[in-house]
């Protein structure tokens, strides 16, 4: 994984600049998990994804991602290396694969 490092990096905290329409103050990441997930995907630096994983665990985001209604094709192709995850496991790639009938 390209990230098997993640352990190594427990200080790094994930940037509030990815929620700036959130007030962080009362923000439960725990609820949020999509959110912050998709945020860090679409936006992170390498400090928020180490954060990230370091916080719900590679297991848990992953199962996150699979789950995600949206994610623009670039996203979607480097997680899907990134975790070797099948675009028939990805909620945002099954549309993508349908046939029209």
């Amino acid at each position: 994984m390209f990230f098997e490092d993640y352990t190594y990096h427990a200080q790094a905290v994930i940037s509030s600049k990815l929620f700036w329409e959130y007030d962080l103050k009362g923000f439960d990441f725990e609820k949020m998990k999509n959110v912050v997930v998709e945020r860090v995907i679409e936006r992170g630096r390498m400090d928020d994804w180490y954060a990230m994983l370091n916080l719900y665990g590679v297991n848990e985001v992953v199962q996150v991602i699979k789950n995600l209604p949206y994610l623009n094709r670039k996203d979607a192709n480097f997680v899907q290396a990134v975790f070797d995850i099948s675009p028939n496991e990805m909620k945002c790639l099954q549309k993508k694969y349908q046939h029209w009938g």
